[in-house]
Order: C-alpha cells, then sequence, then structure tokens
C-alpha cells in the first residue's frame, strides 16, 4: 500500500472549490495526463470515473451546504496512476471506520473499489479527509520524478475573492503540461461565456506558455492561478524564463491577451494576464 504522505511530488495539483462544475476540470486535466502517458482509452475511463466520484463526495458531504478546498494530486509511475482527492472539512466521524463502505456517507465508495487496485481512506485528524487511490496500467509511459515543487499560494497571487471561482494548478514536467494546460483553461474559458474563436486563442496561448516554463529556476514546473468572472479570466503564470515576456512570447501575449504584467522573482518572471470575452 502507498500512504497519502509519501506519494512525493505529484505530476500535477490542482487546487478548486468543491463546486460541480469543477469535477469537469478535473476530468480535462486527466485527459491530458492520459494522452502524455498513452493510457489506454478503458483505463482512462476507469480512472476518470473513480476519481469525478470522489471528487462527487467532496462538493456533496465535505463542507455541509458551504464551499470548501478540493485539492487532487496526480503521481504517473511506471507501474501506475496514483490520485489523491482531499478536502478539509469535517472528516470522517469517528464513529466509522475509514475502511467502512459509509465512510464516503455510501455514496460512490463501492464503485470506487471496483475501479482502483487500491483504495485508502485517510482521516486527516480532524482537517479532512483524503482518498487514495491506486491504478494500475498496461502500457503506460513512465513520466520520471516530478520536478521540485515550487510553493504558490491558492489561486496563484490572483485576487482572493470569497466569490470568485479560484482554480490553482501546479504541473511537470513540460510534457504534461504542453496537454494538461490547453485543455483545463479551454474548459475555463466556455465557461465563463467565451466564443468558439475566443476559446481557440486561449488553447493557443496556453500552448504557447509552455515552452518558456522549461529550464525555469532548473525546474520544469509551471505554476498557474487563475480567477474567472462573467465573461473574464485573469490568470497568474510562473516561474517563465527570464525575458520571455520581451522575446518570441511577446506577440501572442499582444495578440491574443487583453492586457498583460511582468513582476521578477529572482531571476524569473511571473506574468499576470487577462482574457476577455470578445464581441
Amino acid at each position: 500500500m502507498v500512504s497519502a504522505s509519501v506519494i512525493g511530488t505529484p505530476h500535477v495539483r490542482l487546487n478548486l472549490l468543491s463546486r460541480p462544475e469543477n469535477v469537469l476540470l478535473v476530468r480535462q486535466m486527466l485527459s491530458g495526463l492520459a494522452e502524455t502517458i498513452g493510457l489506454d482509452p478503458i483505463e482512462l475511463n476507469d480512472i476518470s470515473t473513480a476519481v469525478s466520484e470522489a471528487c462527487n463526495n467532496v462538493v456533496l458531504h465535505a463542507y455541509g451546504s458551504e464551499e470548501g478546498p478540493l485539492e487532487v494530486d496526480v503521481c504517473a509511475s511506471a507501474t501506475g496512476v496514483t490520485v489523491v482527492v482531499r478536502d478539509h472539512g469535517s472528516g470522517i466521524p469517528r464513529d466509522i471506520e475509514p475502511s467502512g463502505e459509509d465512510a464516503l456517507g455510501g455514496i460512490g465508495l463501492p464503485v470506487i473499489r471496483a475501479l482502483t487496485n487500491n483504495v485508502e481512506l485517510i482521516d486527516l485528524a480532524g482537517r479532512g479527509t483524503e482518498v487514495l487511490m491506486e491504478f494500475a496500467t498496461t502500457q503506460a509511459s513512465p513520466l520520471g520524478p516530478a520536478p521540485d515543487e515550487v510553493k504558490l499560494k491558492h489561486g496563484g497571487g490572483a485576487p482572493q475573492e470569497e466569490s470568485a471561482d479560484m482554480l490553482a494548478m501546479t504541473i511537470g514536467p513540460g510534457s504534461v503540461a504542453r496537454a494538461v494546460l490547453p485543455r483545463v483553461l479551454s474548459a475555463l474559458a466556455a465557461r465563463a461565456h467565451f466564443s468558439t474563436d475566443r476559446i481557440a486563442e486561449t488553447q493557443l496561448l496556453a500552448d504557447a506558455l509552455v515552452p518558456y516554463a522549461e529550464g525555469s529556476l532548473g525546474t520544469s514546473r509551471l505554476n498557474i492561478g487563475v480567477r474567472m468572472a462573467p465573461r473574464k479570466l485573469e490568470m497568474r503564470v510562473g516561474p517563465l524564463q527570464a525575458g520571455s515576456s520581451a522575446d518570441g512570447l511577446a506577440s501572442v501575449l499582444d495578440a491574443l491577451s487583453d492586457g498583460h504584467e511582468v513582476s521578477r522573482t529572482g531571476s524569473s518572471e511571473m506574468l499576470a494576464l487577462r482574457l476577455t470575452a470578445r464581441r
């Protein structure tokens, strides 16, 4: 068995609000990962279904009628995929055994058990619950160890408002970011009521950002914070290679964004940019 505390730095980490629509973003992330490592479609369906069930449980049960953090960590190795879904809600009730089927409120756990090679429910001592799922894969290409994680506050430094739809994501290496980032940002653009053309431009922008992250601070790990408002996305992305915003990326930003600002973090850059739904 694998302990959630020793799975290492994840290849993808998502921090979301516990809203039903955010489960789609998790599925988009998994589709990008599947493309990178060459998952069989049946294996992807099993993983997406089980992880969606765990995420839906957080949405439905972790915070009562309120919203709270929904965190998803994913690691891919030569032998399989490990996913941890975490909440910071009330945790597993003391009178329920973590291994019992009632530990997830009876919602989805039989499905998760049927689709995983191993599942562990971990009570975080009153600080929430982790659902750790292990999936064996038959033909997946190993990614190797994830780059060291760069610490990033929830929301990636974007403006924090309780009413804002926030997302924070870290991805590495670059091969994963190339497949995951365009999918997630395109889904957010669609939710913000962007036109089909504007969604395509958002995807092009995501494609353009990834190469400038590779090599920054000796890591290939990219950090993204997104705040979604009606007809608008505000993003913070980095670390990028120094000079990226004035180099080949500049023309893309001028053409596809609705404004951007650059700040220095040590020897690298953080990019804040805005996208709006154009008429």
